[in-house]
């Protein structure tokens, strides 16, 4: 897609050390663009809720808690129905895009993108493009209307397709002109909204009135500031069936240990969530705490007693947990995805060895004692 380090981020500073990280807009390259009465102030559903117009210096802080003495921070520019707006409904010919892995909530955000633009805003010519980035200029797209997309909540996946990279920003950008689309949604995780800056940057250097609109698809919730990313329940409701399984896996044997390994590449959120509603978990590994193996304080100390104390435990542990361990014994490997993220090693399989040659050991030592020990995982 290009160098996501040419898009320029904005900042605008003021008293008090404040700092505004704000986004790009079209009146920075496009500065006589005329404006409009936002279409909610005359729809008779909506114009009871007038006051709830985002002003254009509301902004929310990146730290709640300061202390007297200290900056103000960052700020971020908030989100929300602006009073005036710079398209007319009947010029605007939207499109919708999804891109990289699935995530569940994909086709609910589309739905509603859908019915939002065409309820609330008046808008009536709306585009799904199919399979990704490259649906752009290699298949065919999808008139998307309310009565389409009706139903598609009830599924999974998205019924636009996805795919990831192998992806030409001159030749999206070309499908964007050639078609007369204004506003593209685009939804993905971190590469599809690397790309989506890129796009956004080829488009302002041709000076086309087009906005680009990024939403992050990541059930992990990783995102700052916002309270919940859309897939994060679903995530965390399904990650409970695997800790029950692996909890009557470990109870119905002596000293049988459940490990589960959930999604989270840099934070734990759906680790320590499924955790903490399930109550059968003993131990929760997650990318935000460090841990060790060996030694007092460490993941074998805690085993040992646990079995001693319980007859069984479960541990669950974040995809990104222990990184830093798995590559001290295993040959580090700097590989990316097709998106542009890091290949992590598989922490799962690496920590269940570790586990299996410490109860080796143990059993060894046991052994030479007398004392049987039994032990699956």
């Amino acid at each position: 897609m290009g160098n996501p380090g040419d898009t320029q981020m904005k900042l605008a500073t003021g008293e008090g050390g404040y700092v505004l990280e704000d986004v790009p807009h079209l009146t920075d390259y496009l500065p006589d663009l005329p404006s409009y009465p936002n279409p909610l102030q005359d729809n008779p559903a909506y114009s009871a809720v007038k006051q709830y117009f985002v002003n254009d210096d509301d902004t929310v802080t990146q730290k709640i808690v300061v202390h007297k003495d200290s900056p103000r921070g960052v700020h971020f520019r908030r989100a929300g129905p602006r009073q005036r707006v710079y398209f007319e409904s009947d010029e605007v010919h939207a499109c919708i895009v999804t891109c990289g892995g699935l995530c569940p909530g994909l086709n609910t955000v589309i739905r509603e993108i859908v019915c939002g633009l065409y309820h609330m805003y008046g808008v009536k010519k709306i585009l799904g493009i199919d399979g990704g980035y490259r649906g752009f200029y290699s298949k065919n797209t999808i008139t998307l209307t309310p009565k389409v997309v009706n139903d598609i909540h009830k599924r999974g996946g998205t019924v636009l397709g996805t795919s990831r990279g192998g992806h030409d920003t001159s030749k999206i950008v070309d499908s964007i002109q050639d078609r007369g689309i204004n506003q593209v949604y685009i939804l993905g995780g971190d590469g599809t909204q690397r790309g989506a800056a890129v796009i956004f940057e080829e488009i302002r250097r041709r000076g086309l009135k087009v906005a680009v609109a990024g939403i992050p698809k990541t059930i992990d919730n990783d995102i700052p500031v916002i309270d919940k990313s859309f897939g994060f329940d679903t995530a965390v409701e399904e990650a409970q069936r695997a800790i029950n399984a692996a909890h009557v896996e470990s109870l119905s044997i002596e000293n049988g240990i459940g490990l589960v390994k959930l999604m989270g590449r840099y934070s734990g959120f759906i680790a320590m969530y499924a955790t903490l509603a399930s109550r059968d978990v003993d131990c929760c590994l997650i990318p935000e705490s460090p841990f060790y193996l060996e030694g007092s304080g460490g993941l074998y100390e805690y085993i040992e007693k646990r079995l001693k104390e319980n007859g069984h435990m479960v541990i669950v542990i974040a995809e990104g947990a222990g990184q830093d361990l798995v590559s001290e014994s295993l040959q580090s490997m700097d590989q990316q995805d097709a998106s542009g993220n890091k290949l992590l090693q598989d922490v799962g399989l690496w920590i269940s060895h570790r586990i299996k040659s410490f109860i080796t050991l143990c059993r060894i030592i046991l052994r030479k004692r007398r004392c049987p020990l039994i032990l699956n995982i």
